[in-house]
C-alpha cells in the first residue's frame, strides 16, 4: 500500500498550481487508499466517485456471492468490465449497471464466466491504481490501459488501445442482476443511448444512459444482441479512445443534459484534477497531524468512505424519480438516494450533521419528499425503491439528531408528522408492539431487536415533541421508549425473547437466532442508548453494569445457532464488524469507568482497522464502519443520536482540527503516549467531564488531553462528570412472565409468575378476563389442571403493566410421541409435544411454531395407548427455499401393534416445486388403502439432503421444518 501511494504522489502533484509544491505534503487525497475494504468482508469498491456522487464508474470482478456485493473483490484476478453504479459496503448486491468493456482481437458478447471464450480479461494489482476520483488498470488479455474519472453524474473513460488488433467496446446491459427491460440504440456514429430496467435488491430500478465516444464506431449484426449487448468497433489503428457515460433515473434526455452540462469537453486530466480538488475540499474539513502514516491513511480513507453515500439522485435540472416511481422536481435542494439507515443513523449521519450541515438539511428534505411522494419515510431506500431491509424506522433519529443540533431549513411540523407516521404503522411487528408494549416471538421475527430499536426511535420522537412543546406526544413516546423493560430477564440479565407469556427456552446468550437481527443476546442486551441509566438500574447499578460489560468483552467469542457472516471483528462477544455493537465500548463512561472506554476504543482503532484491502472487520455499510473510526480517532462518539452529548474516548492523533461551516474550528490536541486520559483542558481550563455537548464542540477552541499508559481512575468518573442518558417523567411497569410451567402439559402443573419490578404486585385471572387490582393477587404457585388462559398484570402505585395472556393446553395422556433425532434448539417450538398439540404453524419459520431439523432424517413414533382405526396419516411441512428450508424427499408411514415390529402402509412425496421461493405450507398425507387398526404409528421423514447447484447454498445441508402429525 505504501509503495503504491509513494508511486502515485508525483501523478497527483502535476495537478497542483504553480508554487503549490511547497505544501504538497499537506495534501490529503494522497492519504486515501480506495482499496481498503475491497478484500475480506468490507464490500467496498475502488472506482472513482465524487463526494456523494450520482455515478460511480469502476471495475467489476465478481458476478455473484456475498463478498461480491459491490461488484469487486480484491482476491479476484479477472475483470468483466466497468459498470457505472456501485454500492459501498452493503451486505446485499445490487447496482453495477451499464457495463462497458474495451477489448482487442475477436469480439465476444459472452462475458466468459461460463468458461467459454468471452470478453473478460486477466488483470494484476501491480498494474492497478486507485485514488479519489481516479482508477486505472491494464487489461492483460488485450494490452489495453483503461483509466476512469468522473464528474458528479458523468463517468469518463480513457483507453489506450494497441495497434494492429481490431478494437471494440462491448456494452452489456445484461450484466449481473435480472434484466426486466432494456434498449440500446445507436443515435449517431459517436453516440449510443438507452435504458436498463432491472430487478434485484431494488425491485424496479431504472437507469437511462447516453454514451458518447471520441471517435466514430461501426457496428455489426454478428456482434449485436438487440437491445441488450453490442460491440462498437473502432478499427485496428490503436491510440487513444475516450468515452463519456452519463446516467439518469428520469430519461435519456436527462442523461444527455447531464452529459452536456457537466462534461462538454474531452479533457481527461482536467476532469481528474477537478475530482481530486473536490475530494481535497471535503477531506479538508478535518485535518489531523501526528500518528503513523498508516493511521493517517486509515483515517482519511475512512473519511473518504464516509462521503461516498448517500448519492445524488437528481439530474442537473432538479428532476428525480420519486418513491412513487414518478418524475418530480426538486426546488432549492439536492435529492439523494441510498439510505442504509439501520447502519448509518448510529455514526455516519451524526458525523455529517457535525461537519456537513448543508447536506444533512438536504437529506432531511429528501426524507420528507419521500414521505410526500411515497407515503413513508425511508427505511432502506435504494434507487426510488423501498427495500424494507433491516429493522426500525431510523430516518426518525436522523431527523431528530438534525433538529437537536440546530439544522434548519426544512418543515419541522411536516417532519414531526412523518416521524409519527412511521411509528404508527402496523407492519413489521409494530401492531404487536403497540398492543403489548413489546413484540412477542409468536407474532414477528427478530422481536427482541425490533422492540429495542423501535424504543430508541420512539425516544427520539419524544425529544422532538419536547422541543416542539407537544406534551401529549412526548408522554406517549416516552412510554413507548421504555418498551425494552418488558424484554429484560432479571434471572439471566439479558434481553430475551418472550413467547406468549414465557421466556423463550432453551436460552444461550451466544446463540444467533431469529429473535435478534444479525446478532445474539450479548450483542443486543446493551442497546438502550437513550436510557443507559435505566438499564444500569435493572442490571444492579453502575458497578454491576460495568461488570456485565467486562463479561461481554471477555466472553468466549464463539457463537452458537445460525451462522451469521456479519458477526465479525469479535472481542469476546462484542462484534465490531456489525452495527449493533458500535456504541458499547463507550458505555463504561456512564458507569463511572471511562478508562475502560479509553482502552477498548484504542484497541479497536489499532486492531480492527488497517490500511489493507482486508482492513475492515466487517461490511463498510455505506460509511458507518468508517464513521465510527473517524469519530473515535477524534476522541468522542455519539452514543445516542438525538441527544446533544458525545462520549469522550481516546484521541488518536497529536492534533485534529475540525472546521465547521459557520466559521469556528475545534482543535483537539494530545500530549503523551498511551490510551488513558490523565487530564483534559478546554481553552486552558480544566475539563473533568467524560462527555462533551454539541454546542460546546461547535463553539470551537482548543481541547487538550494529556494521555498516559496507566489509567487515571479519577478523571471523568465522578457522578457529575458522567454522560447522562435516562428516561424520566413517565413510568413503565414491565409485563410479568411465567417463571415455572409449560404451555403444554399432561395431568396438572404448578405455575409461578415473576416480574422484573420487584416492588410490583401481580394480579391474575384464570377465566380469560382482563386482570384488575380487584383480581386475585399472585402470592405463590397457581395450580393448573385444565386447559385455560391465564392473564396477569403488574401494578405499582398508580401504574400498571401491559397484560400477558398465557394459554395452557392440557394434553390427553395419549398419544405419546417419541422423536429419533433432536431438533435445532433455536427451532424447538414447544418441545416434543409441538407435533401433537393441535396448533399449526403459519408461513413464517421465524415465529416459533415450527420445529427445525437439519442434516438428518427423522422418525416420529406415536403411541395411542390402545389400538385405533386410521384412514390417513401425514405431517405438515414448510418450504422456504430462500432460507434453505426444503420439503422432505418423502415420508413413509408404518404401523405396529407392539412398538417393535413395524410394517409400511404407504408413502407420500411433495408436489411443491423445489425452486419455489415463496414460503409454502403443505401437508404430506398418506391415504391408507383401507382402514387399518394399530396402537403405534411411525412416520419416517427423509430429508431433502444437500442443496442443489442452482441454490445459493449449494452443497450445504437443507433444513426441513415440520409442525403437527395428522392422523384421521
Amino acid at each position: 500500500m505504501l509503495r503504491r501511494h509513494a508511486f502515485l504522489l508525483p501523478a497527483v502533484m502535476i495537478l497542483l498550481a504553480p508554487g503549490a509544491a511547497a505544501f504538497a505534503q499537506d495534501r490529503l487525497t494522497p492519504l486515501v487508499d480506495p482499496f481498503i475494504g475491497t478484500g475480506g468482508h468490507g464490500h467496498t469498491y475502488p472506482g472513482p466517485s465524487l463526494p456523494f456522487g450520482m455515478i460511480q464508474p469502476g471495475p467489476d470482478t465478481r458476478l455473484t456471492g456475498w463478498d461480491g456485493c459491490s461488484g469487486y473483490h480484491y482476491s479476484d484476478t479477472r475483470l468483466y468490465g466497468f459498470s457505472h453504479t456501485h454500492l459501498s459496503g452493503t451486505g446485499i448486491p445490487d447496482y453495477t449497471d451499464i457495463l462497458l468493456m474495451p477489448t482487442a482481437g475477436e469480439a465476444h458478447l459472452n462475458n466468459g464466466a461460463d468458461g467459454e471464450p468471452g470478453y473478460s480479461s486477466a488483470f494484476s494489482h501491480d498494474e492497478e491504481v486507485a485514488q479519489p476520483g481516479y482508477y486505472a488498470v491494464t487489461l492483460k488479455d488485450y494490452d489495453i490501459r483503461a483509466e476512469l474519472t468522473t464528474t458528479l453524474r458523468v463517468g469518463l473513460h480513457r483507453y489506450r488501445l494497441p495497434a494492429g488488433r481490431p478494437a471494440q467496446v462491448i456494452v452489456d446491459l445484461e450484466h449481473r442482476d435480472r434484466l426486466l427491460e432494456s434498449a440500446l440504440d445507436v443515435v449517431s456514429p459517436t453516440e449510443v443511448a438507452g435504458v436498463r430496467r432491472s430487478s434485484s435488491w431494488a425491485r424496479d430500478q431504472v437507469v437511462y444512459f447516453v454514451i458518447r465516444f471520441s471517435r466514430p464506431f461501426t457496428t455489426s449484426s454478428e456482434t449485436t444482441v438487440a437491445g441488450r449487448k453490442q460491440a462498437f468497433h473502432f478499427g485496428d489503428t490503436g491510440g487513444e479512445l475516450l468515452a463519456k457515460v452519463a446516467i439518469s433515473a428520469v430519461s435519456i434526455e436527462g442523461a444527455r443534459k447531464n452529459l452536456e452540462t457537466e462534461l462538454p469537453h474531452w479533457d481527461f486530466e482536467a476532469v481528474r484534477g477537478a475530482a481530486d480538488a473536490a475530494w481535497e475540499k471535503e477531506l479538508s474539513k478535518i485535518r489531523v497531524t501526528g500518528g503513523t502514516r498508516d493511521q493517517r491513511v486509515t483515517f482519511y480513507t475512512a473519511l473518504y468512505h464516509a462521503m461516498l453515500a448517500p448519492n445524488v439522485f437528481m439530474d442537473v435540472d432538479g428532476r428525480y424519480r420519486g418513491r412513487d416511481l414518478r418524475i418530480h422536481q426538486a426546488e432549492g435542494f439536492t435529492y439523494y438516494t441510498v439510505f442504509s439507515l439501520w447502519d448509518t443513523f448510529r455514526a455516519l449521519h451524526p458525523l455529517l450533521t457535525l461537519i456537513d450541515r448543508e447536506r444533512t438539511r438536504d437529506f432531511v428534505r429528501t426524507f420528507l419528499r419521500q414521505y410526500e411522494d411515497g407515503g413513508r419515510l425511508p427505511v432502506w431506500e435504494l434507487a426510488a425503491n423501498e427495500t424494507d431491509t433491516m429493522i426500525g424506522y431510523h430516518a426518525v433519529p436522523v431527523i431528530a439528531d438534525a433538529i437537536a443540533k440546530g439544522v434548519d431549513g426544512f418543515d419541522v411540523d411536516l417532519a414531526f408528522e412523518a416521524m409519527k407516521a412511521s411509528a404508527e404503522e402496523d407492519r413489521f411487528g409494530l401492531a404487536a408492539y403497540k398492543r403489548h408494549g413489546f413484540i412477542d416471538a409468536s407474532e414477528e421475527a427478530e422481536g427482541v431487536s425490533r422492540t429495542l430499536e423501535y424504543a430508541f426511535d420512539d425516544w427520539t420522537i419524544a425529544e422532538v415533541a419536547r422541543r416542539l412543546g407537544r406534551t401529549d406526544d412526548q408522554k406517549r413516546y416516552l412510554a413507548r421508549s421504555q418498551s425494552w423493560k418488558h424484554l429484560f430477564d432479571p434471572a439471566t440479565g439479558f434481553m430475551r425473547a418472550r413467547v406468549e407469556g414465557f421466556w423463550m427456552t432453551p436460552f444461550d446468550p451466544a446463540e444467533v437466532n431469529n429473535h435478534y437481527t444479525e446478532a445474539n443476546a450479548w450483542q443486543y442486551s446493551f442497546f438502550v442508548p437513550h436510557d443507559v441509566g435505566g438499564l444500569m438500574r435493572v442490571m444492579g447499578g453502575p458497578e454491576a453494569f460495568a461488570q456485565k460489560l467486562d463479561a461481554l468483552f471477555t466472553a468466549d467469542s464463539r457463537t452458537s445457532g445460525r451462522d451469521q457472516p456479519d458477526i465479525t471483528g469479535l472481542i469476546g462477544q462484542y462484534a465490531h464488524g456489525n452495527e449493533p455493537s458500535h456504541h458499547m465500548a463507550y458505555l463504561y463512561a456512564y458507569a463511572g469507568q471511562p478508562w475502560k472506554t479509553q482502552a477498548l476504543v484504542r484497541r479497536i482503532l489499532d486492531t480492527l482497522y488497517a490500511p489493507a484491502p482486508d482492513g475492515l472487520s466487517g461490511n463498510e455499510d455505506c460509511g458507518q464502519m468508517s464513521a465510527w473510526y473517524v469519530f473515535s480517532a477524534l476522541g468522542f462518539y455519539p452514543v445516542a443520536p438525538g441527544s446533544t452529548q458525545y462520549v469522550i474516548g481516546s484521541p488518536l492523533f497529536e492534533s485534529a482540527t475540525i472546521q465547521f461551516e459557520h466559521g469556528s474550528a475545534l482543535t483537539i490536541r494530545t500530549r503523551g503516549d498511551g490510551p488513558y486520559v490523565q487530564r483534559a483542558a478546554l481553552d486552558g481550563r480544566a475539563y473533568e467531564q467524560a462527555f462533551i455537548d454539541h454546542e460546546t464542540l461547535i463553539a470551537g477552541g482548543e481541547l487538550v488531553f494529556d494521555l498516559g499508559v496507566s489509567p487515571n481512575t479519577q478523571w471523568g468518573s465522578a457522578v457529575e462528570a458522567r454522560p447522562r442518558s435516562f428516561v424520566e417523567g413517565v413510568r413503565v411497569i414491565p409485563a410479568p412472565f411465567v417463571v415455572q410451567g409449560t404451555r403444554l402439559f399432561r395431568g396438572s402443573q404448578q405455575v409461578t409468575l415473576g416480574s422484573a419490578e420487584p416492588a410490583a404486585a401481580i394480579h391474575y385471572t384464570l377465566d380469560g378476563s382482563e386482570p384488575a387490582r380487584t383480581s386475585p393477587r399472585y402470592a405463590g404457585a397457581v395450580n393448573v389442571d385444565a386447559s385455560l388462559t391465564l392473564r396477569a398484570r403488574a401494578f405499582l402505585d398508580g401504574d400498571a403493566s401491559p397484560a400477558i395472556a398465557v394459554s395452557f393446553r392440557r394434553l390427553p395422556d395419549y398419544p405419546r410421541i417419541a422423536l429419533s433425532a433432536s431438533y435445532a434448539p433455536q427451532y424447538a417450538a414447544g418441545g416434543d409435544d409441538t407435533l401433537v398439540d393441535g396448533l399449526r404453524g403459519n408461513d413464517s419459520f421465524k415465529t416459533g411454531r415450527w420445529q427445525g431439523y437439519r442434516g438428518h432424517d427423522l422418525d416420529v413414533t406415536l403411541d395411542f395407548g390402545t389400538p385405533r382405526e386410521m384412514t390417513s396419516v401425514g405431517m405438515g411441512f414448510l418450504q422456504d427455499a430462500g432460507s434453505w428450508i426444503m420439503m422432505p424427499r418423502r415420508i413413509s408411514v408404518e404401523i405396529s401393534d407392539d412398538g417393535e415390529r413395524f410394517r409400511e402402509v404407504g408413502n407420500a412425496r411433495s408436489d411443491v416445486d423445489e425452486r419455489e421461493m415463496r414460503p409454502t405450507v403443505r401437508d404430506l398425507i398418506v391415504e391408507l388403502p383401507s382402514a387399518v387398526r394399530a396402537r403405534y404409528v411411525r412416520l419416517r421423514v427423509t430429508t431433502y439432503g444437500k442443496l442443489p447447484a442452482w441454490h445459493p447454498g449449494a452443497g450445504e445441508d437443507a433444513w426441513f421444518f415440520t409442525d403437527e402429525v395428522i392422523v384421521r
